[in-house]
């Protein structure tokens, strides 16, 4: 009782002690936390103890990393508070280990840092004291002198500390009492003392109680019976032949292997001097790994031994022989790792995806680790060389995944990494675990047409909105970097209306002429056709469009020469004396067409006397077919066709006077005035066939007459030249417009009384201005 009364002083204080420990903290990177303490339960504030600032823990992205895995705290973000997330069992943690300490590590991801922090499981005292047995048979001779010592079979308590068991007491004790020894690791173990001699007459056995006593507040305790049988002389106990047996077996021994031989001798003789062995029960874990023979003292493996879970084992061994005398050897057998554990690699961090435009970029965070020991633990990290990506290692068994450079997307949108970690062990294990990269797009790319220059044909007199073509372009980007916009750049000529010529559409690219085109107005035109991605920033490109417009026979000729405006016509003057061939005229049209529609040819349709005249297909030339006589009508109407090669053709028609006189003189240059010129000649001859009937005694007056008449108009037309009149006045060529060597041609306005000469105007030019300012033809 008096070692009781100084056990509670001593389990006050410590616990005074633990209570300042949980509180202070005996370093900044050790939290102590009781075991049992409730999920949730409040720990320390991370963001503090770092000195960081709250927002910053959310921000840089920190995690709680264990060693194994396990998620013993959880992290708090919003409040940088560090929370038990599970209850925790030191005894199932740690064990007989003591002090219980995990290893555990705070990341900050951006930028990377790791804090390395120890957690301190602390023991509560919620286990009690058990015996591995109920009851303990004690024989003792009966002449055992006082003061002997009994080993007895000690308590199992699995906390530590000062919660494991602190004393032992056996009542009643009227013959005993209990010494508290102190083993080899710290254990307890009670050993009875005879304080009194025994007398088996007087009494044959004890029945005792033996209580073990742990150091919690309260204290727990736990019983067992003792039962002590007084025996007959004996006086010579077991002795091994050494107290300690140290012996080392791999981890990967065969069951039944056999760990070692103990061997102890008696003294005495017969039955007496026979040895038992067994083992002296404190712990389980040696019972059902390792079994006795109790006759030899062979020591052998009933279950695989796990070095990563139990590096060694002390096993006491009591010698007894048959009158229940004992002794008592340890053996502690070193357990020799193997490698048998392959690496473990635990990922951290994993950013996923990269995008492809980034320098240096951290991938992946991850720890290896390996349960072996020595060499068996050591690793070694490594991926495959046909990817751009290298490991560096970071702190203490980190290691970080980065890219070389700038990844790029169009060329490779994934790459799938082994990471390899191989052990130095023998044989070498290794562990693989594959990852897969994704690279996302950035907007790189400018889109590119499939051509440098588009060259597009529409047919003038085209309906408005009509397709005339299209433009493409891809972009080797990706999602909305990839999708392409199509518009009309602002043309280089500010004359140009383009906006009311062409549009496109913006999603494909099509081209519409917005209204009809006309090939004598806008023959080409070119313009530039940007396109655009929906990047940020966007990137764009462009090609060049040319608009060729086709012709088509939209214009029938038009007759510059002779005019065919309803004014009064010009009469052409052809003497009579002229030899065939000769060049009466020459029929100047021109075509607003080009190419076959603008080539002319021209015919002649009708005319007072046929085979009098003809004209020229290709040139228009109207030409005199043979030779003139008295007899040929003076006056003659000629019409002449002016067709193209159009399809459908389309023609013009261009009426000619022709006066056949004797010469150029005064009075034949009055006689178109009259009215149809035709008409009145057929009315004048039937007047003169009536008059010479009627009349015949005036016949030679009236030759005398007009004998006179003719003689009085050549003396008067003496200023007009005779003969023929230059060749070649108008010429047309085969495009249609006139020649550079076009002269005026002289005409005499019928309608005139007087000597007045007329000239006809130079009306190409104005022609051609009018075609080009897309207006009608004007009329001459």
């Amino acid at each position: 009782m008096e070692a009781e009364k100084e056990h509670f002083p001593r389990l006050r204080q410590v616990l005074l002690l633990f209570v300042m420990l949980s509180q202070t903290c005996a370093e900044r990177n050790v939290y102590t936390v009781a075991e049992e303490t409730e999920s949730g339960s409040f720990v320390a504030n991370l963001a503090k103890d770092l000195g960081l600032e709250i927002r910053e823990i959310s921000r840089r992205r920190a995690q709680v990393i264990f060693n194994n895995n396990k998620k013993y705290f959880q992290l708090n973000l919003q409040t940088a508070d560090l929370q038990v997330n599970e209850k925790l069992d030191r005894e199932e943690m740690c064990g007989t280990t003591e002090p219980c300490v995990l290893q555990f590590q705070v990341l900050l991801e951006e930028p990377l840092e790791i804090y390395r922090f120890k957690l301190l499981v602390s023991d509560i005292n919620d286990n009690s004291p058990v015996f591995p047995e109920g009851e303990m048979i004690l024989k003792i001779m009966e002449n055992t002198p006082p003061g002997t010592v009994f080993p007895l079979i000690n308590a199992q308590d699995l906390d530590v500390g000062i919660n494991n068991i602190q004393n032992y007491i056996i009542y009643p004790n009227s013959y005993v009492h209990v010494l508290t020894q102190n083993g080899s690791e710290g254990r307890k173990y009670p050993e009875l003392v005879l304080h009194k001699a025994l007398d088996r007459e007087e009494q044959a056995e004890l029945r005792l109680t033996l209580m073990a006593v742990d150091g919690g507040a309260p204290p727990r305790t736990g019983t067992a019976l003792v039962l002590v049988e007084i025996l007959d002389i004996n006086d010579n106990a077991p002795e091994f032949v050494q107290p300690l047996y140290q012996v080392q077996i791999s981890e990967n021994s065969p069951l039944e292997s056999l760990v070692a031989t103990v061997s102890a001798r008696d003294l005495d003789m017969g039955i007496n001097g026979e040895i038992f062995y067994s083992f002296f029960y404190g712990d389980e874990e040696i019972s059902k790994t390792f079994a006795l023979n109790e006759r030899t003292g062979e020591i052998k493996i009933i279950r695989e031994l796990d070095f990563e879970k139990i590096m060694a084992y002390e096993v006491d061994i009591k010698a007894s022989d048959r009158a229940g005398l004992s002794g008592k050897c340890t053996v502690k057998i070193q357990v020799v790792d193997i490698n048998d554990n392959a690496p473990e690699l635990t990922m951290a961090s994993f950013r996923n995806p990269i995008p492809e435009n980034s320098p240096e970029t951290t991938v992946a965070l991850f720890s290896i680790q390996d349960r072996d020991s020595g060499e068996n633990g050591r690793i070694v990290c490594s991926i495959q060389n046909d990817v751009p990506f290298i490991l560096k290692p970071s702190v203490e068994n980190f290691y970080r995944l980065l890219t070389e450079g700038p990844l790029d997307r169009e060329i490779r949108a994934e790459y799938n990494i082994t990471i390899t970690a191989t052990d130095l062990g023998t044989p070498r294990l290794k562990t693989e675990h594959s990852i897969t990269v994704r690279v996302s797009d950035v907007n790189d790319n400018a889109p590119a047409f499939t051509q440098t220059s588009y060259t597009l044909f529409v047919r003038e007199n085209n309906s408005p909105a009509l397709h005339i073509g299209s433009v493409s372009a891809t972009d080797r980007d990706s999602g909305t970097n990839a999708q392409v916009t199509y518009s009309l750049l602002p043309p280089q000529d500010p004359h140009l209306p383009l906006a009311s010529l062409v549009s496109i559409n913006a999603d494909n690219g099509h081209l519409f002429a917005l209204r009809s085109l006309d090939y004598e107005a806008l023959r080409a035109f070119e313009f530039r056709v940007g396109a655009t991605d929906r990047g940020s920033p966007a990137l764009s490109s462009e090609a060049l469009v040319s608009v060729l417009v086709l012709d088509a026979n939209d214009n029938s000729p038009f007759v510059l020469y002779p005019l065919q405006n309803g004014s009064a016509p010009c009469t052409e003057l052809v003497p009579r004396a002229a030899e065939p061939g000769y060049l009466v005229t020459k029929v100047v049209a021109v075509d607003g067409d080009s190419g076959q529609n603008a080539w002319l040819s021209f015919q002649l349709l009708k005319a007072t006397e046929p085979g009098l005249f003809g004209v020229w297909a290709h040139n228009g030339e109207v030409r005199t077919a043979r030779l003139l006589s008295e007899r040929d009508a003076a006056k003659h109407r000629l019409l002449v066709l002016v067709k193209d090669n159009g399809e459908p053709p389309r023609s013009a028609t261009a009426t000619l006077h022709v006066l056949l006189v004797d010469g150029f003189s005064q009075p034949y240059l009055q006689l178109p005035e009259a009215a149809p010129a035709q008409a009145q000649a057929d009315s004048l001859t039937v007047y003169l066939v009536v008059a010479l009937a009627s009349v015949s005694s005036l016949f030679l007056f009236s030759v005398l007459l007009f004998v006179a008449v003719r003689l009085c108009r050549r003396s008067r037309a003496a200023s007009v030249p005779e003969g023929p009149f230059p060749e070649h006045l108008v010429d047309v060529s085969g495009t249609g417009t006139l020649s550079q060597s076009y002269q005026y041609e002289v005409c005499l306005s019928g309608g005139s009384g007087t000597n007045e000469f007329k000239f006809l105007k130079s009306v190409i030019p104005e022609y051609l201005n009018t075609v080009n300012d897309g207006r009608e033809s004007p009329t001459l």
